[in-house]
């Protein structure tokens, strides 16, 4: 079990940043994937996306984040992204069913954000369970469920983009 017990920098840090880059080319950088809530916490055993047991323990002034390098040596390297958030985005076909659609997120205590016309609801379980109790609004066409881009996400988003040489 890999022991980890410092923050040695950040994904954005201009210097750090080339290395990983040159590093996952090389395919040496290893992925922490961690909810917010686990952010939190100091200590914690957890994989990285290759399959390293990691056992974190951080001392209380340190703060984890989406991008956190946790270590970066010649040969490898591990940094923590944030998971992103998933969405069911969700489009009424008329303002009674907007206010249905709303009172029912509302009353299921769902955690939401507004975007226009659009209803984004955060999912906190499985994505079908939600359409399941969405079922008799989609059913009766008050609501649509829209296939939209995910929500735009604050924070690094590590090599997202394509790039060349």
């Amino acid at each position: 079990m890999l022991r980890l017990t410092d923050i040695v920098g950040h994904a954005t840090d201009a210097d750090i940043a080339e290395r990983l880059h040159q590093m996952e080319h090389d395919g040496v950088v290893e992925r922490i994937h961690l909810s917010r809530r686990d952010l939190s916490r100091r200590r914690q055993r957890v994989t990285t996306d290759r399959g390293t047991e990691v056992a974190l323990m951080l001392d209380r002034s340190s703060g984890l984040d989406n991008g956190a390098v946790l270590l970066l040596e010649p040969a490898r390297a591990v940094l923590v992204v944030l998971d992103e958030p998933q969405w069911l985005v969700l489009g009424a076909t008329s303002a009674a069913g907007a206010l249905e659609a709303g009172y029912f997120a509302g009353n299921m205590h769902w955690k939401v954000r507004f975007d226009g016309e659009r209803l984004w609801v955060l999912l906190e379980g499985p994505r079908d369970d939600y359409l399941k109790r969405l079922s008799h609004l989609l059913a009766r066409g008050h609501a649509q469920v829209i296939d939209a881009p995910p929500a735009p996400a604050a924070g690094v988003r590590y090599l997202a983009v394509p790039h060349a040489h």
